[in-house]
């Protein structure tokens, strides 16, 4: 029995994780390139109102992965030519990011849908199944292993291949780069490019493989905790998906927990369980936001990139 739980408690926490995974490394990827990237959670929310938009009008599965992934590209193309191209604020850019597909996605689902801003569920065919069998600790869909697979990729782009190496330059010596004959603007939008795809897999992946459906604010600082985990990480892939695993089994643990009655405490509150994985975001960047060393050029503007 202990054996069973202990499985169900791992193949809940690899799911719940996969999202908070994606969307980290999509932050590892703008912020390595010298780009603060506080739109994390808008860019996820709005692709997985895309993604559930495309899925129900379409009923097709790959265009509701190239809805998600197109629609955060954009909007990464969109922080990049406020803050890149022209120099803009990084933070104020992200967060306004947020806001706006906070409010866009009601807007736009009330508009399309008359559902209260929330989209109708998509259909079982457009749904990701698991790939091998319908239960035990192997029973994910396929993004989920894309997520552990994109680790190792995110790794290896970074550090074993000439593009990672001029990313990560460009977020530690912009001007060093620049002499020697490259463009700091492409390749900062090229790390914001991969940026708003790996958001977009983590927005579709809330709607195609969890919930089936859109939802106003659906991705509950999700956004905020995948930023958590890469600055815990220290901006480096495996250590960010250590602590993307653990906010997960948080997560879980919360979920197992509702309901429980504790000796002498009685039943454990529901808001103190949800707040478990949120206490933890703040313990984290309190605790280890000023001892992580961010990439030196990070949030700060090229004079050339006018």
């Amino acid at each position: 029995m202990d054996a069973i739980l202990a499985g169900t408690l791992i193949a809940s926490t690899l799911r719940v994780a996969t999202p908070l995974i994606l969307c980290a490394l999509a932050g590892v990827l703008a912020e390595r390139s010298g780009v603060i990237d506080l739109g994390l959670e808008g860019k996820m929310l709005f692709a997985a109102f895309a993604a559930g938009a495309a899925g129900v009008a379409f009923n097709s599965t790959p265009v509701a992965l190239l809805a998600g992934c197109g629609i955060a590209v954009a909007l990464s193309w969109l922080h990049g030519f406020a803050c890149v191209s022209h120099r803009g604020d990084q933070v104020v850019s992200g967060m306004a990011i947020n806001i706006s597909a906070a409010g866009l996605t009601v807007v736009l689902g009330v508009a399309w849908f008359e559902q209260g801003g929330q989209t109708p569920p998509v259909s079982a065919d457009v749904r990701l199944q698991p790939l091998f069998g319908g239960e035990g600790p192997l029973a994910h869909n396929a993004l989920v292993y894309l997520a552990f697979f994109l680790v190792a990729a995110v790794w290896f782009l970074i550090y074993r291949t000439r593009l990672g190496l001029r990313l990560r330059a460009v977020g530690e010596n912009p001007r060093m780069v620049e002499a020697a004959g490259m463009s700091v603007l492409r390749l900062r939008y090229a790390g914001l490019t991969l940026n708003g795809l790996l958001c977009g897999l983590a927005g579709a992946y809330l709607v195609l493989a969890q919930s089936a459906a859109f939802a106003p604010n659906m991705t509950a600082g999700r956004g905020f905790m995948a930023l958590a985990a890469m600055i815990f990480g220290r901006w480096r892939p495996v250590p960010t998906l250590a602590a993307c695993l653990l906010f997960g089994f948080l997560d879980t643990v919360a979920v197992r927990l509702q309901g429980v009655k504790l000796p002498h405490f009685g039943e454990v509150p529901v808001q103190a369980i949800q707040a478990l994985p949120y206490v933890l975001t703040v313990v984290l960047l309190a605790g280890f936001m000023g001892r992580n060393v961010a990439p030196l050029a990070l949030g700060r503007p090229h004079p050339k990139e006018r």
